[in-house]
């Protein structure tokens, strides 16, 4: 007989894995393309790192301005 805790447990790691496998599945659609050089925003190099993610325009914090809403 299978334990409810067990079965529980089981239930939401496979939610969590689903949820998790949805987002980088998203991440990776967003991430297409060629990735700047440099920073459309503040015109700073977007480092070698970031860049190699595919797809981005914006170095670290003025993404992070970006999604907070602000502007630069």
């Amino acid at each position: 007989m299978v334990c409810p805790f067990d079965r529980a447990q089981a239930l939401e790691q496979r939610q969590r894995d689903q949820a998790i496998n949805a987002q980088l599945a998203q991440a990776r659609a967003q991430s297409t393309g060629p990735s700047l050089t440099h920073c459309e925003d503040c015109d700073r190099e977007i480092p070698p790192a970031r860049q190699a993610l595919g797809g981005k325009t914006r170095c670290v914090p003025c993404q992070s301005i970006f999604e907070k809403g602000g502007q630069r």
